[in-house]
This record gives structure tokens, C-alpha cells and sequence, in this order.
């Protein structure tokens, strides 16, 4: 079927779904919900027969649902109504949470049913969910309505018919719904309300006298003092006292500060940094290491997967230890909500010279790769439990072997942010695996790729495991495989001869030298679209228009755009 994408954005759970419907045949366009005259023109020149809307942030026009089968994916459990719902579901502490997929009509959310979902809920952040959880619900509930609409003969559920409705309306969370009282909420409270803001907008609060919006928190149990107290830093976190313990704080927001947006909490308020202690020089569990029968565990915990040029070269350094263990197989297991997306367009743009801090992150991104490269002391493997994007999944590509869940989603690409060349290696390592032709698609080629495609083109070695659990579970089996294995001196003599094969041929940093030569260009040239586009993203700036490789239906008219 020809399936019109309605979305705010082209966030997650949209790439999944759209990944989801293309692999099954259909044809899917993308428009951003900008306003309802150009959804209406968006109808007319793609004719779709079905419009899906993943995430909107407000109704569709009559003029479009009255005339089209819409279907609105829900967050929330059947009967749930309003904006908020995963939001009052996280700080209402629910054991059970689910995805609605509903007709769009009159009334926001109150459509009739076409599917539903429902998951068991974990103390997390809404942003962890939404991305595992709910987008996993998304993607089945979305995949039985479009079979049933296909059907033909399928006939929606009316809400008021609907049995066992647990759902109920509920208003838009406001920030006074969020507020923390410190004196008197104990650190699970405090949690569930920063968790339940997390992405977005945070929680409204104040640390050191200046408003500031929380996000990123985790228990902090080690620590204790006077509720509401600020402890001291915790790496690059705050820990703040409360009535039975104390929370770390990772990111924070100040809107009124030079830099409106999202920043790790010791560059928020650097200026406040002396005046508090050191309590620990590391951030909790960012960077962590196992070992089990021959096999050494890297995982890499970052938060919303970007990677500064600090936590590279403290990763890099994690790496070069691990290599010195007497293991045979090293496994880079990344973090929970994302293996990596690359550098850190945040922190670029709030330094003082963005230009230069890219630079200074691409060639630590460079350095953590080229090691991974040239470790001929070990078999290594990229095991990518979540997305992986930009030089995040390019930086996968420098192990010896790529193992994915098959849901996982793959942004091999650089272009998205202002044509930007890229680096890690990416001229080694992909045609490598693919040949020059495939590669060149690929990288020119600014969408998702699901593992399983990647798979079929030669990027992924493996794909397997329903589940992260599973998965992980299945990872450790085959590394142990690898590390017991009576062919293990071969696989690791192939390895090493291969590689210096190739170093003979053309040396590593022959491809660096290439690859940061056009960097440089992007970073220092004349042409400003890297900074425009790296500026855009950070200060969320909504989009005028849609980008001309989601919306096919654009190309089909001269002029538009």
C-alpha cells in the first residue's frame, strides 16, 4: 500500500516504523506536521491509501480525516487520552503500560480502536521506554492495523465498546505537576518525576540560585546529607541530598544562560564547579568492564549515545586496558538506549570554538577507532543491542565482527548533519565489507537501514535475539564460542596477516588523512551548512519544510520546495 507518514519529526519510533513498513512491501512518504494546508497538499499529490501519524504534538485537520483513514499511534493504554500519557504513566509509577493505535476524529485520542499493545513498565527514563518499549509495541500494534485495514473487512472497535477500559483522559502534565519538593520526597519520588521528563522538557527546579530544568537522574546511593543539598560532582553530574539518600544529576537545561540547551551539569554550571567538592572523578556506570571465560565486556553508557572528546579518550583508555587482559575476546557492548551516535554536537556547540572542538572530537572518535582497528591482540566484536548512528555506526564497523538485534536501526550516513564527509575510518571499513559500488550507495543514501538490511548487504555479520536480554544472552554464548574455539590461533593469524595486507596496501593513515582533509573543509571551510545544521539541531528548531528524501511525494510535482 502507498502509506503517508504524518509526524512532528523523524524521531525513533518513526525511522522503526517507517523501516518496519517498507521491509513488508509498502510505500512510505514522510511530511512534517507544519501546518494543516500543507498536510492537505501533502494528501492531494500523494493520493495515499492510508495515513499514519507516529508523533503529533497536535490534531490532524478535518479536512484530511474526514476523507482518509488516519491512524494516530498512541502512547498510552486503551481509553488513556491526552498529550502526556507516558509521561503520567512514569511518575504515577504504573506497572503496566501499553500502545493504542486509533482512528483519528473529532475527539483528540477517542477514536475507534484498530490495535493495541501492552508492555510490563521498569523504573526508567520515558525516554528509555519510548524508545525500547514503546517503540517495540508501536511496531507490532502498527503492523496488525495496516494487515487489517488491508483486510478490508476488518471493522474498528468504538471506544465505549471496548471491554475492560482502564484508561482514562488525562490533562497535559505541567511543570507544576513535575514539581519536586526536596524536603519532603523521598529519592524514588524524585525519580519517577525526573524520569517521567526526561528528553522532554525536563523538570523546572534551581540548583545554585540559577532556574535550570533536570534531566538524566539516577540514584545515588552511596551518598547522604541535608535534603536538597548539593553534595558535589560525581564526574561531569551533580549529586543533590534527599530525605532518604541522594540522586545524581547528569544533564541539566538553562534557559536563560548563554546556552539554552541540554548540557552535561558540570559544563552547565562550570563556573560553580569550585565552589563544591570532587566527590568522584567518574560518572557512575558511563564506562564499565566484565570478564567472563576469556572474554572482556566494554560497555559504553552515553548519555542520548554522543560521544565527547573526553569520554572517547577515557573510552579509548578503557579499551587499550582491556587489550592488555589475558582475554582472547573483546566484546564492545555499547549502552542501554543507544550503542553510539558519534560525536557530541552539544557540547561543540557550546564551546567557545565549535569549529575546533569538532575537530578535536572527530580525531579522538578517529584514535578510539584506528586502536580498535589495530588490535591484533584480540578478536573484537561490535554487539549492538540498540541504534547505532553517523560515526557511532561507522565506529561499529572497525571490530572484526558485527552482531545485531534485528530491530535495530542503522543511520549509516553523515550527510543528514549539513553534508558532512565523516570519518572513523568509513573508507576502510565499508568497502571492506561491501565493495566501493554498494558503499557508495549506502553513505549517499540519508535513511535508515534496519540490521536485517544491513545484514543482507554484508554491513552486519549477524542479526539475532527477539529481545536486548536475549540478545545479550546470545552474545556472550558466541563470544565464549570464539574464545574456546580449537581454531582460535587461525582466526587470529588470518586476522593479523589480513591487516597487515591491507597496511601494506594502504596504510591506516593514508585513510585518515583523506577522510579529515574534507572534515577540515566541513569544520574551517567556507561552506557553513555543517554549523547551520549542527546549530538547528541542538536548539531543536522546528523544520520549515520536509526534507526532499522522506517526501517522495514531492519529487512527483516540478517546483515544490
Amino acid at each position: 500500500m502507498r502509506i503517508l507518514f504524518l509526524t512532528h519529526s523523524f524521531n525513533s519510533l518513526t525511522q522503526r516504523l517507517y523501516v518496519a513498513l517498507t521491509e513488508l512491501g509498502h510505500e512510505v512518504s514522510v511530511e512534517f506536521d507544519i501546518a494543516d494546508s500543507v498536510t492537505e497538499e501533502a494528501v492531494a499529490l500523494y493520493r495515499p491509501d492510508i495515513i499514519l501519524a507516529p508523533f503529533l504534538k497536535r490534531a490532524i485537520p478535518a479536512s484530511v480525516w474526514r476523507h482518509h483513514t488516519c491512524l494516530v499511534v498512541h502512547p498510552g493504554i486503551v481509553g488513556d487520552r491526552g498529550p502526556s500519557a507516558l509521561d503520567w504513566a512514569v511518575q504515577n509509577a504504573e506497572t503496566e503500560w501499553g500502545v493504542t493505535v486509533l482512528q483519528a476524529n473529532a475527539v483528540m485520542d477517542g477514536g475507534d480502536i484498530w490495535a493495541n499493545e501492552i508492555f510490563p513498565m521498569r523504573l526508567a527514563k520515558k525516554s528509555s521506554l519510548y524508545r525500547n518499549e514503546v517503540t517495540e509495541a508501536a511496531t507490532r500494534a502498527v503492523t496488525t492495523a495496516i494487515e487489517r485495514y488491508a483486510q478490508r473487512d476488518f471493522v474498528p472497535c468504538p471506544l465505549e465498546k471496548w471491554s475492560n477500559v482502564a484508561g482514562q483522559e488525562r490533562p497535559v502534565m505541567w511543570q507544576e505537576d513535575r514539581r519536586i519538593n526536596w524536603l519532603r520526597d523521598d529519592t524514588q519520588t524524585i525519580l519517577r518525576r525526573i524520569h517521567a521528563a526526561d528528553g522532554f522538557p525536563g523538570v523546572r527546579d534551581s540548583l545554585f540560585d540559577h532556574a535550570c530544568f533536570l534531566f538524566d537522574a539516577h540514584a545515588a546511593p552511596d551518598y547522604s546529607g541535608a535534603p536538597g543539598t548539593i553534595l558535589g560532582w560525581q564526574g561531569t553530574s551533580l549529586v543533590r541530598a534527599t530525605v532518604d539518600g541522594a540522586i545524581r544529576i547528569g544533564h541539566v537545561r538553562r534557559p536563560e544562560s548563554a546556552h539554552p540547551f541540554k548540557l552535561p551539569a558540570l559544563v552547565a554550571f562550570a563556573a560553580e564547579q569550585a565552589s563544591i567538592p570532587v566527590l568522584c572523578e567518574a560518572d557512575g556506570e558511563s564506562i564499565r568492564y566484565e570478564e567472563q571465560d576469556g572474554v572482556g565486556y566494554l560497555y559504553f553508557d552515553f548519555y542520548n549515545g554522543a560521544m565527547s572528546t573526553a569520554q572517547c579518550r577515557e573510552l579509548l583508555a578503557a579499551y587499550r586496558q582491556a587489550c592488555s587482559r589475558p582475554t582472547r575476546v573483546i566484546v564492545l557492548m555499547g549502552g542501554d538506549d543507544f550503542w553510539s551516535n558519534g560525536i557530541h554536537l552539544n557540547l561543540i556547540e557550546a564551546s567557545e570554538h565549535p569549529a575546533e572542538e569538532s575537530w578535536e572530537n572527530i580525531q579522538a572518535m578517529d584514535d578510539l577507532a584506528e586502536a580498535i582497528i589495530t588490535a591484533t591482540s584480540h578478536i573484537t566484536v561490535s554487539a549492538l543491542a540498540n541504534n547505532a548512528g553517523a560515526g557511532g555506526a561507522f565506529l561499529a564497523l572497525a571490530a572484526d565482527h558485527v552482531w545485531a538485534r534485528p530491530s535495530v536501526l542503522l543511520n549509516l550516513h553523515y550527510k543528514n548533519m549539513g553534508n558532512l564527509y565523516g570519518s572513523e575510518f568509513w573508507t576502510y571499513t565499508l568497502p571492506r565489507r561491501v565493495g566501493l559500488e554498494k558503499t557508495s550507495r549506502i553513505v549517499e543514501n540519508r535513511l535508515p537501514m534496519s540490521a536485517r538490511q544491513a545484514a543482507r548487504l554484508g554491513i552486519v555479520d549477524a542479526c539475532f535475539g527477539t529481545d536486548a536480554a536475549m540478545f545479550r544472552r546470545e552474545v556472550k554464548q558466541r563470544a565464549t564460542a570464539i574464545s574456546r574455539s580449537p581454531d582460535y590461533d587461525v582466526l587470529r593469524k588470518t586476522k593479523t596477516e589480513a591487516r597487515d595486507r591491507d597496511e601494506s596496501e594502504k596504510p591506516l593513515l593514508r585513510y585518515r588523512e583523506s577522510e579529515l582533509s574534507e572534515m577540515h573543509r566541513n569544520f574551517f571551510g567556507f561552506d557553513p551548512s555543517y554549523h547551520y545544521a549542527r546549530r538547528y539541531f541542538v536548539h531543536k528548531t522546528l523544520p520549515a519544510w520536509t526534507p526532499r528524501h522522506l517526501c517522495k511525494h514531492r519529487g512527483m510535482v516540478q517546483g515544490n520546495h
